[in-house]
C-alpha cells in the first residue's frame, strides 16, 4: 500500500464552485437543447487539472444525497436559511456525474449522510491501511480530518490556488490540533451551516479558550474557575448549544459506506464516452483536444497556423478586416522594442521578416487607412507604432477592450486567456514562448514566427464571437462609441507625456530627508536607544516591553504594530505620533520622490500607462508610475505636484473636475425628488442633508461639524454604509449613527427604494449596469457567507453610481478632444485623475479653453440634475488644484 494514493473529492462543493466560476457568462454556455452548461464546463477544467496535479492511483467523488441528514434529527434548523439551489445548476448535476464516470472515476452518495461523512469514513479506512490520502473541498469543515497521512486541500480559485491543511499548517494557522477544529466550530459556530455556537464567541476567542482548556469539555470542566465576565455568562447560558454545535460539526468517520476501497482504482478516461458527452453539450473546444489516436486529453490542440514570411506587402494581402499583431517582449510599451509583426486573416497569414516592413509604403498606407484592423490592445499598438514614426488609424476592433466589457471580473489580460474563455485553442501563453523573469527572451525565428501567426489566426476567429456577444448584451455601442475612441485619446496623452521638473522633485526630497532624520532622532530619544524603526519586531519590543504600552493585537511573529494599532496608541505616547509621521514621510520619499525620479524619460517627461481594461467599475487606473495615487491629504504629498509643470514656456496647467458627481448620479438614477430638487436649486447638498438629519429649522445655522457629519452620511449611503461603519467613521455611538441614517431615509425615500431595488435586481440577474450598460457581475450576491454577500450587496448599490461617473467623464473627454481638434487652441489633454482632467495650455488661451472644457463636461450627458464643474489654473499641478 506504500505507493497508493487515494484522492477524495467533495463533489457537491466543487460542482457548486464550478457553477459560479463562470456564472456571469452563463448565457453564453448553453447547448443546442437550451440547457446551461457553464458548471459542467468549469467542473471539467477543474477536475482535469486535479487529476493532472495529483496523479492518483485511486479516487472517488462524493456527493450530498439530499437536503436532510442524520444531523437534522437532533437539530432541525441545520443548514436552514440557505438560498434555494438555482434550477440552472440542478439541471447540470446529472451531466457532471456522467462526466466523472466518463473520466473513469467512481462517484458515490449515501442517504441521510453528507459528502463529508463519506470522505471522513473512507479517509479513516485508507489511512489505517497506510495509504496516502488527499482530500479536495471548498469547505474548511474537512480540515478536522488532517493527519500524518491525510492532507486536506481547500480550494480558493479553481483547483490551482489552494490552502493545504496538514497538522503543521493547522498548528501555525490556529495554534490548534486538527480535531480541535471541531471544538472551535462548537464554540464559534458556522453561519453557512446555521450552526449556532456560543453567543458573542468568534474564532479568535474560541482559539484562546481552546489553547487554555483543550476542548469544549475541558472548558466546561473549568468553567467555575473563570473570572466573572460576559464571556463566562454566555458560555454558561449556551452550554447545551455549544455541545450541540460540536456534535453538528463532527464528521462521522464510521458512516455505513458500502463502496469499498478495492473498487476505486483509477485507469484513465473513457474517450468514446467523453466524445459523445461533449457532442451533446456542444463542447467543441474539448472535442478538438481529443485525438482519436491518443488517450491523454490535454496532449492535442489545433494544428499550428500556416503562414508566409514576407519582406514587403502587396495590396491583395490586406482585406477589409485584417488582424494585426505588433509584438513586444515587455509590457512597458513606451520603451520596449518591436520583436515581430504579423497580419492577415485566418485563411492567409503573413509574418514580417523584420520591423523594416513599417517602411513599406503599401503597409504604411494600410495602417493609416480606414480599413479595419483587429488588434489586441489598440492603445499599446498606437503608442508603439508612433514611436516608430508610423501612424495607425482609429478604425480598429480591439479584442482586449471588447473582452473586458463582457467580463470585468476576469483580470487576465492575455490573448490566450480570452481565447480559452471562448473555446478557441491553438495558441500558447506568452510565458511558454518567451519565458519569465530574468529568463524572458526572444526565441529562435521559427518559434517566434509560429507564435505570431497563431495570434493572428486567434484574433480573426475570436473577434466575430466577441462582437456578437456584445451585441446580444446591448454593449456594442459602449465599446464602439466610448471605449474605442477613448483608447486613442489615452494613447495620445501617454505618448505626449507630462513634464516633471527633476530639480524641484529633488529639493522636495531633500526637505523630506531632513524631516525624516529629525523624526528618527526624536523616536530614538523617546525610546532611549537606537533601533530599526522599520522592523515591526524591534518596534514592538520598544513599545510593548520597554515602554510598556498596552498590547492591542498580537501576530504569529510577535506584537502587531500596524497602522490601526498605532492610531489607538497615539494619544498615550508622543513617540507613536512620531512613528506614524515617520512612516508617512518615508513612504512619500521612496514611492513618490525616488520612484518618480526613476520614471523620468530622456525627454524630461513621465509617460504613465492608463489601464483601460482593469477595474470592474470602468474607472481608469494609472501605472508605471501611478499618477492617480499621489497623496493629497498630506501637505508633503500635495507639494510633490509642484514638480509637474507645462512643457512649453508661457504655458500653464488647467485642472477641471466634476463637483459631487456621484451624488448627482444617485439623485438621477434613484429619482428621489428631494435630492434632485436640492441639486436643481443649487443648494449645498451636505448642508441641506444636515438640516434634515439634525431636524434644524430654516433659522438655525448648520455648524461645520454638522456639515462634516452630513457629508459622511451622504457619501456613506453611496457605498452602502451600515450604522456601525458610520459610527466608526464619525466617532459617534451606533445609536446616533442609526438615527442619522433613519432620518436620511425619511427625507430621501427614493434613495432607499433604489438601494433595495438594485440589490434585488442583482440577485435576479447576477449583475448591475451603469446608465450606459456597462455591467458588473456579482457572483457573490447569493453567497451563504453573510460578510461576502453583504459586500456584494454594497457593490451592487455603488457600482452603477461609480461606473456611471467614470462613463460620463470618458464621454466628456471624447467630446473635449473632438472640440480641441477642431479649434485653434494651443492646448493638450495631459492627465486624467478620477473625476479630474488636467490640460497644459498657452496662457493666452486659458479662458477659451476653460469655457470649452466646462461647457463640454457639464453637457456631456443629460441628467435630471445639472452637472457642475470646478476649474483652477496654475504654473504647476499644485497651483492648478
Amino acid at each position: 500500500m506504500q505507493n497508493k494514493k487515494l484522492v477524495l473529492v467533495d463533489g457537491s462543493s466543487l460542482a457548486y464552485r464550478a457553477f459560479y466560476a463562470l456564472g456571469h457568462q452563463m448565457d453564453r454556455f448553453v447547448n443546442h437543447n437550451g440547457m446551461h452548461t457553464n458548471a459542467i464546463y468549469s467542473f471539467k477544467l477543474m477536475f482535469e487539472a486535479l487529476l493532472e496535479q495529483e496523479k492518483p492511483t485511486d479516487i472517488l467523488v462524493a456527493f450530498d444525497a439530499g437536503k436532510t441528514t442524520f444531523r437534522h434529527q437532533f437539530f432541525k434548523d441545520y443548514k436552514a436559511g440557505r438560498a434555494k439551489t438555482p434550477s440552472e445548476f440542478r439541471e447540470q448535476l446529472p451531466y457532471i456525474k456522467e462526466l466523472i464516470e466518463d473520466f473513469g472515476v467512481k462517484h458515490y452518495e449515501l442517504v441521510d449522510y453528507e459528502a463529508d461523512d463519506i470522505i471522513g469514513t473512507l479517509s479513516k479506512k485508507a489511512s489505517q491501511l497506510g495509504m496516502e490520502v488527499v482530500i479536495y473541498s471548498g469547505d474548511r469543515d474537512l480540515t478536522q480530518l488532517a493527519s500524518d497521512l491525510v492532507t486536506v486541500k481547500v480550494t480558493k480559485k479553481g483547483v490551482k490556488e489552494l490552502d493545504i491543511y496538514t497538522p503543521t499548517f493547522i498548528e501555525e494557522k490556529y495554534q490548534l490540533e486538527p480535531l480541535q477544529i471541531i471544538d472551535m466550530k462548537g464554540l464559534a459556530g458556522d453561519s453557512s451551516d446555521n450552526i449556532p455556537g456560543v453567543t458573542k464567541v468568534g474564532e479568535k476567542t474560541a482559539i484562546k479558550l481552546l489553547t487554555q482548556y483543550g476542548s469544549v469539555e475541558g472548558i466546561y470542566d473549568h468553567i467555575d474557575e473563570m473570572k466573572k465576565s460576559k464571556l463566562k455568562e454566555h458560555l454558561i447560558e449556551d452550554k447545551e448549544q455549544a455541545f450541540l454545535s460540536k456534535q453538528l460539526a463532527t464528521i462521522n468517520q464510521d458512516a455505513p459506506v458500502e463502496i469499498g476501497l478495492d473498487v476505486l482504482s483509477y485507469e484513465g478516461p473513457q474517450i468514446e464516452k467523453l466524445v459523445k458527452l461533449y457532442e451533446e453539450l456542444d463542447f467543441k473546444q474539448f472535442l478538438s483536444q481529443i485525438s482519436s489516436e491518443s488517450v491523454p486529453m490535454e496532449s492535442t490542440t489545433l494544428e499550428p497556423a500556416s503562414y508566409t514570411i514576407v519582406s514587403h506587402v502587396k495590396e491583395e494581402m490586406l482585406s477589409e478586416k485584417t488582424a494585426l499583431v505588433v509584438e513586444l517582449l515587455d509590457e512597458q510599451y513606451h520603451q520596449s522594442d518591436i520583436i515581430g509583426i504579423a497580419f492577415g486573416t485566418k485563411e492567409h497569414i503573413y509574418v514580417a521578416e523584420n520591423e523594416g516592413i513599417l517602411e513599406d509604403p503599401i503597409f504604411k498606407e494600410w495602417l493609416k487607412s480606414e480599413k479595419t484592423k483587429v488588434v489586441y490592445d489598440a492603445k499599446k499598438t498606437w503608442v508603439t507604432l508612433s514611436r516608430y514614426q508610423t501612424a495607425l488609424s482609429t478604425n480598429v476592433e480591439d479584442v482586449l477592450l471588447e473582452a473586458y466589457l463582457l467580463n470585468t471580473v476576469n483580470t487576465n489580460t492575455e490573448l490566450y486567456d480570452v481565447a480559452f474563455e471562448f473555446g478557441i485553442s491553438g495558441i500558447e501563453k506568452d510565458e511558454t514562448v518567451y519565458g519569465k523573469g530574468v529568463k524572458r527572451s526572444v526565441p529562435e525565428g521559427e518559434i517566434l514566427h509560429q507564435h505570431l501567426a497563431n495570434k493572428v489566426r486567434t484574433l480573426s476567429e475570436l473577434q466575430p464571437k466577441i462582437k456578437q456577444a456584445l451585441e446580444e448584451k446591448n454593449q456594442w455601442t459602449l465599446y464602439d462609441e466610448m471605449e474605442r475612441p477613448l483608447s486613442f485619446i489615452l494613447a495620445r496623452m501617454e505618448h505626449q507625456g507630462v513634464t516633471v521638473n527633476a530639480k524641484t522633485l529633488k529639493e522636495i526630497g531633500q526637505s523630506l530627508e531632513g524631516r525624516i532624520e529629525a523624526l528618527q532622532q526624536s523616536i530614538y530619544e523617546a525610546a532611549g536607544e537606537e533601533f530599526n524603526i522599520n522592523s515591526p519586531k524591534q518596534l514592538g519590543i520598544i513599545l510593548f516591553e520597554k515602554m510598556e504600552l498596552p498590547i492591542i493585537k498580537k501576530t504569529k511573529t510577535g506584537y502587531s504594530t500596524s497602522m490601526d494599532v498605532l492610531e489607538k496608541l497615539r494619544p498615550q505616547a508622543p513617540i507613536v505620533d512620531d512613528i506614524l509621521n515617520y512612516r508617512q514621510l518615508t513612504k512619500l520619499q521612496s514611492t513618490y520622490i525616488t520612484g518618480l525620479l526613476k520614471q523620468i524619460y530622456a525627454d524630461g517627461k513621465i509617460h504613465t500607462r492608463y489601464m483601460q481594461a482593469l477595474t470592474q467599475t470602468g474607472r481608469l487606473s494609472s501605472v508605471d508610475p501611478n499618477l492617480q495615487n499621489i497623496p493629497v491629504r498630506l501637505e508633503e504629498g500635495r507639494n510633490i505636484r509642484k514638480a509637474f509643470v507645462p512643457s512649453h514656456k508661457d504655458w500653464v496647467l488647467l485642472s477641471s473636475d466634476y463637483s459631487q458627481i456621484e451624488l448627482r448620479i444617485l439623485a438621477a438614477i434613484s429619482e428621489d425628488k428631494n435630492l434632485q430638487q436640492a441639486f436643481i436649486d443649487g443648494e449645498d447638498i451636505h448642508e441641506s442633508t444636515a438640516r434634515h438629519i439634525f431636524h434644524l429649522s430654516p433659522e438655525e445655522e448648520v455648524t461645520p461639524n454638522m456639515r462634516r457629519q452630513a457629508k459622511a452620511v451622504n457619501f456613506g449611503v453611496v457605498y452602502g454604509i451600515s450604522d456601525y461603519g458610520l459610527s466608526e467613521n464619525l466617532g459617534i455611538s451606533r445609536k446616533e449613527a442609526k438615527a442619522f441614517i433613519d432620518n436620511y431615509w425619511v427625507h430621501y425615500p427614493g434613495v432607499k427604494r433604489y438601494m433595495e431595488e438594485i440589490v434585488e435586481k442583482a440577485r435576479e440577474e447576477g449583475y448591475v449596469e451603469t446608465i450606459f450598460h456597462r455591467r458588473r457581475y456579482l457572483p457573490d450576491i447569493k453567497a451563504r457567507n453573510f460578510n461576502v454577500r453583504s459586500f456584494a450587496e454594497r457593490t451592487a448599490i455603488n457600482s452603477p453610481i461609480q461606473g456611471s461617473a467614470a462613463d460620463i467623464l470618458k464621454i466628456a473627454m471624447i467630446h473635449m478632444q473632438e472640440a480641441l481638434d477642431k479649434s485653434h487652441l494651443r492646448a493638450h489633454l495631459l492627465l486624467q485623475v478620477h473625476d479630474e482632467v488636467i490640460f497644459e495650455v498657452h496662457k493666452d488661451d486659458v479662458k477659451s479653453l476653460q469655457t470649452l472644457v466646462e461647457d463640454t463636461m457639464e453637457h456631456a450627458v443629460k441628467l435630471s440634475v445639472p452637472l457642475i464643474t470646478d476649474s483652477s489654473v496654475g504654473k504647476n499641478w499644485f497651483e492648478a488644484k
